[in-house]
């Protein structure tokens, strides 16, 4: 027998996203665990040059990750260039976080605790961006887009890909600064775990509820692969 599914405006769900995701990464570099794997690599970058501030070199990441995706699909999509604009609004509300954050206590209990609701809000955060239908941040569309591409599970693409960036982030920082920054256990255990998890709950989500937008008439739905 089939669940009844909810049905959620796509449109309501991205402002939610923005505030989301932004908060769990600045959330998790509080906690002092590292700062979040998919954004270790652009903070490597501000650090060894400094010529370019972290929210620069995020956008020149960005770009790279949007341009290579149009190259694999060999053609230009619109709905990459309007993931700019979410990225943006995701930069603003990073720096609005990180202006109130700091009345938060940093006693070692609520270290844990904020290490642990980081991890679970960026997980939310990422399934809802893969299942909303509306355009998301290019850290968050490049993984859902190459599994997409090249039909590998969303997960093992994710978790390589965070991988990647931490391994990229911890070379750069050792060989220019002499030691690894911004990286810790949260960093490590984000980038090993984090893709399943989201995968896990892109599967809750196709059985529970269906986002619409004003896009839809007459087209299908696409999904990730989860395994």
């Amino acid at each position: 027998m089939d669940t009844k599914k909810t049905m959620v405006r796509g449109e309501l769900v991205l402002p939610v996203i923005i505030v989301m995701n932004s908060f769990g990464v600045v959330l998790m570099l509080y906690s002092g665990t590292g700062i979040s794997a998919i954004s270790s690599m652009t903070y490597a970058l501000s650090e060894v040059l400094p010529v370019f501030s972290l929210g620069t070199w995020t956008y020149i990441f960005q770009s790279a990750l949007v341009l290579s995706l149009m190259i694999l699909r060999k053609r230009f999509v619109l709905q990459y260039l309007l993931s700019f604009g979410v990225g943006f609004a995701f930069g603003l509300m990073m720096d609005v976080h990180k202006e109130w954050m700091q009345v938060l206590p940093l006693a070692a209990p609520f270290r844990v605790f904020y290490f642990a609701a980081s991890y679970l809000i960026i997980c939310m955060g990422v399934a809802l961006s893969n299942r909303c239908k509306m355009p998301i941040i290019p850290t968050d569309l490049f993984p859902k887009e190459l599994s997409d591409i090249t039909g590998t599970a969303f997960s093992r693409i994710k978790v390589s890909f965070d991988l990647i960036c931490v391994v990229i982030t911890a070379v750069l920082t050792l060989v220019c600064l002499g030691g690894i920054s911004g990286l810790g256990i949260g960093t490590l255990l984000s980038a090993l775990t984090m893709g399943k998890v989201i995968g896990r709950m892109d599967g809750w989500m196709d059985r529970h509820v269906e986002f619409v937008t004003y896009q839809m008439r007459g087209h299908g739905r696409r999904r990730l692969r989860l395994a």
